[in-house]
């Protein structure tokens, strides 16, 4: 990273008294890690976003700590600790399923010496292990709001970089020289848009115009990284408004290039878009359960159509066209983000199992509600019958069908047996 930085001010010290920080707000686990390296003798601080969303008056969901410690000196005070990564050497401290982010505070990628950083002839940081001061670590951050640390012990905000300031007038402002900065981390410009709009901030203009022209090095990322990053976008509670700065700031076409091209040639497409990015996002503000592969499954839906209507054509039987449709789907889209095999083999039944709802008649529609993916199948379904691609009676139907008794819904199979059954395509 360059020396130069412009957003480079003295320690600011925010106390209690303007800052207004909710203590109650942090993780009393995260409180214990940070009070254990205190009582042995390190510089400790809580940092980034948990300190942002503590400001904001947000509850954070991720509580991360910096501290002088090194990581081995990290994992000797914590029997449920793991050293973790190459590119960034931290340490994880595990609580169940949770975990506490500890990391060691780090120089700034320029003063790195040749044995533990390194940079790609392209900018972009491979390594960077260097151990620092509270101060480099500050400014080493990408942008000034995530650049906050709090001192648990004294209540007090420390601000390197202008970062308080910039978050009370809701701005989004890079460290150092943006061009650069993105450079190092391409990801850095996915972060800049998921913040503006999950804390509906403004990029700061400088920050802001690169990014249209220096999207492309998205595509150098390795896959499995952009898969983690879509899911922070569209699991995020504010999927929608990311969707669309995606598209503002012409990143899709980089994320989802085969969802892109089907978008060009069918407007209805963003229509059920839409509906199911807004339908994530209520499910997470309520706080119900969300699975990546349901995303997916909707972003991909139109170019797995298109596969499978080339393979109805060709006279390959449903069954067999459904599968290979789903495989090479998946299979185009993994060559920018990774899918893991869990979430392609859910993608694909849901998408085989739409066929199967227009079958409302015999043992067959009662044994689907059976099926382990017929909830996410059937609320891909309503998504569908609310966008226009099937009929609302369809959506009603299995709502219907699935308040009932046994003995109700074989009556009601029955009596759907008797009724004319209507002709439709395989979707």
């Amino acid at each position: 990273m360059e020396n130069t930085n412009n957003n480079h001010h003295a320690l600011n010290r925010i106390p209690a008294s303007e800052h207004r920080i909710d203590e109650n707000k942090i993780c009393d686990k995260a409180r214990y890690v940070v009070e254990t390296l205190l009582k042995a003798g390190y510089e400790t601080c809580l940092v980034g976003g948990c300190v942002r969303d503590l400001v904001l008056g947000i509850e954070p969901k991720d509580f991360d700590i910096a501290t002088n410690a090194h990581p081995e000196q990290i994992c000797e005070h914590f029997d449920n600790s793991r050293l973790i990564g190459r590119r960034f050497r931290i340490v994880h401290v595990y609580y169940h399923r949770n975990n506490i982010e500890v990391s060691t505070f780090r120089a700034q990628a320029s003063q790195a010496n040749n044995q533990a950083s390194n940079a790609g002839a392209n900018g972009r940081i491979l390594r960077d292990n260097t151990f620092g001061t509270i101060e480099e670590d500050a400014i080493r951050r990408d942008f000034t709001i995530n650049a906050l640390y709090y001192d648990i012990e004294k209540s007090e905000v420390l601000d390197y970089c202008n970062g308080y300031q910039d978050l009370k007038v809701g701005n989004i402002c890079m460290i150092g020289n943006p061009e650069t900065r993105y450079r190092e981390d391409p990801v850095r410009m996915l972060r800049a848009l998921r913040f503006r709009a999950k804390l509906n901030l403004t990029i700061e203009d400088k920050t802001q115009s690169p990014i249209k022209s220096m999207g492309h090095l998205l595509s150098e990322i390795p896959p499995a990284r952009l898969f983690d990053e879509v899911i922070k976008l569209f699991h995020s509670g504010y999927a929608m408004r990311c969707f669309q700065e995606l598209d503002n700031f012409d990143l899709l076409h980089v994320l989802f290039p085969i969802t892109q091209k089907a978008l060009n040639h069918d407007e209805s497409f963003s229509l059920l878009i839409h509906n199911a990015l807004e339908n994530t996002d209520t499910r997470i503000r309520s706080g119900k359960s969300v699975n990546p592969a349901f995303i997916f499954a909707i972003l991909l839906w139109r170019p797995y159509l298109q596969l499978l209507e080339q393979s109805n054509q060709q006279g390959i039987p449903y069954s067999e066209g459904s599968w290979a449709s789903g495989r090479r789907t998946v299979l185009d889209q993994t060559t920018v983000t990774s899918i893991p095999k869990r979430f392609s083999v859910t993608i694909c039944e849901i998408w085989k199992l739409q066929n199967r709802f227009q079958k409302k008649h015999g043992r067959k529609a009662l044994q689907l509600m059976s099926h382990p993916r017929f909830r996410a199948a059937y609320d891909f379904m309503c998504l569908r019958a609310r966008s226009g691609e099937l009929d609302e009676e369809d959506c009603a139907w299995w709502t219907q069908i699935q308040t009932l008794s046994e003995q109700e819904q074989r009556k009601m199979v029955d009596q759907n047996n008797k009724k004319p059954r209507k002709r439709k395509n395989n979707q």
